[in-house]
């Protein structure tokens, strides 16, 4: 599974360096010198569409003019830098503004696989959680956690309910007193209410 830990952004300068908007605890780690990133180009189409871009149909565009820049499927970090509070990566092979600019909206990413599980018990990665059953103390089930929402103030499990609708719990000790990864589910205790907001 593919685990996103950032989206390139604007170009920075004319030497191929890019803006990168930062998905991961880990940006030291993930994007030092020599990290190989995946990179999802379909995801790039899709974040277009999403920012209001005219995307037409992919298997309907031709293919690109020759000489054209085409995303590859991994890049290499070949230096990062912070700069006012924006994290600035270079990529191997990326030496100028117009390759750094049809990079723009590509997602990068890092196999499972490749991530150890953290040290801290009460720590879990995103991906740990997606897919568990969300349910009750007595055992009543209320959906399935359909994705990690990262806020400012707490994480927020994105509850798909079996109705089709989804609800935010803040992933936080009072309300979520248990994670069963072994069992597959997450007991949750909430205010009455809650989900129907």
């Amino acid at each position: 599974m593919l685990l996103i830990v950032g989206r390139i952004g604007k170009p920075h300068g004319i030497r191929g360096e890019v803006t990168v908007e930062v998905r991961t605890d880990e940006p030291e780690a993930r994007f030092a010198p020599g990290s190989v990133l995946r990179t999802d180009p379909g995801a790039k189409r899709q974040a277009e569409s999403q920012d209001h871009v005219l995307v037409t149909d992919p298997g309907a565009v031709a293919p690109p003019a020759p000489g054209a820049y085409r995303v590859p499927d991994k890049l290499t970090v070949e230096s990062a830098r912070w700069h006012q509070g924006r994290l600035l990566v270079n990529f191997e092979g990326v030496l100028d503004r117009d390759v750094a600019e049809a990079l723009r909206g590509t997602l990068l990413g890092v196999d499972s696989a490749d991530v150890a599980p953290p040290a801290d018990p009460e720590e879990f990665l995103d991906h740990q959680l997606v897919g568990l059953a969300v349910v009750t103390p007595a055992g009543e089930r209320l959906g399935e956690v359909a994705r990690i929402d990262h806020a400012p103030a707490s994480d927020l499990l994105v509850l798909r309910r079996p109705d089709g609708r989804s609800a935010l719990i803040p992933f936080v000790k009072a309300m979520v007193p248990e994670v069963d990864l072994p069992g597959g589910r997450v007991v949750v205790e909430l205010p009455a209410g809650l989900l129907d907001l």
